[in-house]
Formats: C-alpha cells, sequence, structure tokens
C-alpha cells in the first residue's frame, strides 16, 4: 500500500490512514506516512511526463487509490517574469500562476486530492470554513462529485469571494465573527457528523498534500532541478511546509539532486508567523487582523510553527507588507507581466520586493514566486486604489488634451 498511515507531527505516534487530523496523545496535527519504497519503484520522470497535464500526473506521491474528482487543476502557467526580474534586479525570476486553476485559485489542487478522498471514505457530504477561495473550490469539486456541500465564511465577506460557492449550489453559511469563528464552527460540525469531510479539518492530512505538487511542477519545469530560493504566502503556513515536503519527495526518490533551497515566505503586516520570524519569538495568535488581505488573515495558523522552523533552518525570512504595498505589487506585476493577481498574490510580490533590496535574494538567484489566485475575485478591494478613468466629450481635440 503507498499509504501506511497517520504520523503526529509533535510526537510521532501512528495512527490508521482514516479521517482523523489531529494526536489523542498530544493533539498535534497528523500528517500522511508513505510506503517510499513503493512509490520508489513506480516513478519515474519519463512515466510522469507523459500523465496528464493536470495535478494528477503526480497520482504515485498522493495519498489517494481511487478515481480522481478532478476538473483539470493543477500544471497552470510556469512563466519565466523577466520584465518582474529586471524591475526588481533578478536574473532568473520564475512565477507559478495558478489564478489560471478552474475556480482560479491554487485551492483547487488540495480540494481535488481532499474530495477523492471523501468518495474513497464513503462520506456523504463535504465542508470547509474558508475566506472564499477554497469556498468556490469546494463548492465546484463537491458539484462534480455529486456531493452536498457546507461552507462557512466570516461575516463581511467580499461577494464576488463567494459567488461561485453560490453558483455552484453550496450551502453557505455566514458566520457573525472572523474566519477563527468560522472555522470553530465547522469544526464543531465536522464533529458531529463524522460522515461529512470537511476538507480543512476532518480530511486536512490528505487535503494539504495536493499543494506539494505545487513543488513538483516547480522542478520538472525547472528542468529537473530545484530552484535556489522560493517565495511563498502563508496564511496557515501549510502551503509553505507541503512545497518544503515535496521537494523533499523528489529528492528521496532520485528525480532530482538534492539541493538546499532557501524558503521565504511572505504575511500581511502584523500577523502571527511572519512577526515571529521577524522577532525571533514563538508563533503566538493574534485575534484582531487589521487587513484587507482576507484570505491571509488566519489569526491562530495551525501549521505557523512548522513554517517558522522551515523558514529558519533554511536560511529564509519572512516579510509582512502593509495593505497599500500589497496593493502596488498587484499594480507593478499587471504592469510588468500582465497578470492580475489578487491580494495574496501582491503580497507575495510585495514581499518579493522587499526581500530583493534587503539582499536576501542575490540577483542570480533561481528564484520561484508562488501567486496564488485570481486578481477578479478581490476587484472590490482594490478599486479605490486605482487611477480613474479619464473623462473627456467625443472629440478629438479634448483627447489630445488629456494625453498632452
Amino acid at each position: 500500500m503507498k499509504v501506511t498511515g497517520l504520523r503526529c507531527r509533535i510526537c510521532g505516534k501512528e495512527f490508521p490512514p482514516e479521517a482523523l487530523y489531529t494526536c489523542d496523545n498530544c493533539f498535534g496535527p497528523l500528517e500522511v506516512k508513505y510506503d517510499w519504497e513503493w512509490i520508489k519503484n513506480r516513478v519515474s520522470r519519463e512515466k510522469i511526463e507523459k500523465g496528464p497535464k493536470s495535478l494528477w500526473r503526480y497520482k504515485d506521491f498522493l495519498p489517494v487509490d481511487g478515481e480522481p474528482v478532478d476538473l483539470g487543476a493543477g500544471f497552470t502557467r510556469f512563466i519565466r517574469a523577466s520584465n518582474l526580474g529586471e524591475e526588481l534586479g533578478l536574473k532568473n525570476l520564475f512565477l507559478i500562476d495558478d489564478s489560471t486553476n478552474p475556480t482560479y485559485s491554487f485551492k483547487d489542487r488540495v480540494v481535488s486530492v481532499a474530495v477523492t478522498k471523501a468518495k474513497e471514505f464513503g462520506m456523504k457530504a463535504v465542508g470547509c470554513a474558508s475566506t472564499g477561495n477554497l469556498a468556490g473550490s469546494i463548492a465546484a469539486h463537491a458539484a462534480k462529485a455529486r456531493l452536498p456541500a457546507y461552507i462557512f465564511v466570516p461575516r463581511g465577506i467580499e461577494k464576488n469571494k463567494i459567488i461561485q460557492a453560490l453558483v455552484h449550489g453550496a450551502n453557505v453559511i455566514e458566520v457573525d465573527g472572523t474566519y477563527d469563528d468560522a472555522n470553530r464552527i465547522a469544526t464543531e460540525v465536522a464533529e458531529e457528523h463524522p460522515d461529512w469531510g470537511f476538507v480543512n479539518i476532518n480530511l486536512r492530512p490528505f487535503y494539504a498534500e495536493g499543494s506539494k505538487t505545487l513543488a513538483y511542477e516547480a522542478a520538472e519545469r525547472l528542468g529537473w532541478t530545484l530552484p535556489d530560493q522560493v517565495v511563498v504566502p502563508m496564511a496557515s503556513g501549510a502551503l509553505l511546509c507541503a512545497i518544503y515536503r515535496g521537494f523533499r519527495d523528489l529528492e528521496r526518490v532520485g528525480l532530482v539532486d538534492e539541493k538546499d533551497v532557501v524558503f521565504n515566505g511572505s504575511q500581511p503586516h502584523g500577523l502571527p508567523i511572519s512577526r515571529a520570524v521577524k522577532l525571533g519569538t514563538r508563533v503566538e495568535p493574534v485575534r484582531k487582523m487589521d487587513t484587507i488581505v482576507h484570505s491571509l488573515a488566519i489569526g491562530n495558523p495551525a501549521d505557523g510553527i512548522f513554517a517558522k522552523e522551515i523558514i529558519e533552518k533554511t536560511g529564509g525570512y519572512a516579510e509582512d507588507p502593509v495593505d497599500r504595498e500589497a496593493i502596488e505589487g498587484i499594480k507593478l506585476l499587471a504592469k510588468t507581466e500582465g497578470i492580475f493577481t489578487e491580494l495574496a498574490g501582491g503580497v507575495t510580490v510585495a514581499g518579493l520586493k522587499k526581500l530583493v533590496e534587503e539582499g536576501r535574494i542575490d540577483r542570480s538567484d533561481v528564484v520561484v514566486a508562488y501567486l496564488t489566485g485570481n486578481g477578479l475575485k478581490t476587484g472590490e478591494a482594490i478599486v479605490d486604489y486605482l487611477d480613474d478613468t479619464l473623462k473627456i466629450r467625443p472629440r478629438l481635440e479634448d483627447f489630445e488634451e488629456v494625453i498632452a
């Protein structure tokens, strides 16, 4: 068997590969345990390259055996960002643009894996707590899998963020509170209904594995080599941890040579992981989050301590741009590379810019930065920061005046 069980990331206690997510010994989070010899005997560069142009080309590395619930996520645009690189002073900057996934964010990777696993477990419904991107992805994959979906969102979320969930027929429940409040209610519902698969709760160990494909794709698109540095947006910290595991997976089975990749994170100002890295302190929860970047606004990040550990042990750093810098990051990317990313992507670009300015990334380093969602989802949040239209009467003279 490819998956041999689950293991606590804190104390190491092992569990069967079931819908579990916390250790009953120390309450630590669980991760999937694999039979690496089984995988090593079945994977090759050639097999992967002949596979589907989606995340499922890496199925041998993923914790599922059944037929995938597949909307075509993954293997998204891999861009040599020469214009942005020139602007920032980087010779070898690459972007993975997950704004082109089926529901326009990287969440399609994790949800495709999690809903596939829910079907394997025979679950009767799926659900999540979400700030928007996950909501749309769950709703779409649930529709494909013919399962009902229950989605908990925080108060005041932008309507654009939940339109997808509503149009796909999901049950969207707006909780009077923050994302952490919505997540707490969703956890209680998951415990009350054990035959429902809440992807970022009782299916979390399997769900998180979908993000590893962002590491596999970077290595494959770089000619089966690893980059020198990566820049990853952080909310719970799970994405950064998954990309780290993904690079280690490829080394473990011999698909790439071993290399010390430097991991950098970027998170809105004042949030726990970046603050802890910059101050050299423990990751402490934050109740009040003053940012418009709702998709990264998690005050109690489940993987925060692990993300901080990876950043520090690889010699990386974490930046914390303010909202205005994130918006400028969106505009800079759009003006240089023709890509309209969401606010989380703006945080990535703004963080990358700061890292270069501080001398933490060398001009010649091979850098991969991750864009996790589409800017059309957060138009309401940035419209007031954009230039207004140029208004003229329908006369050539008026046009010539405004461009003079």
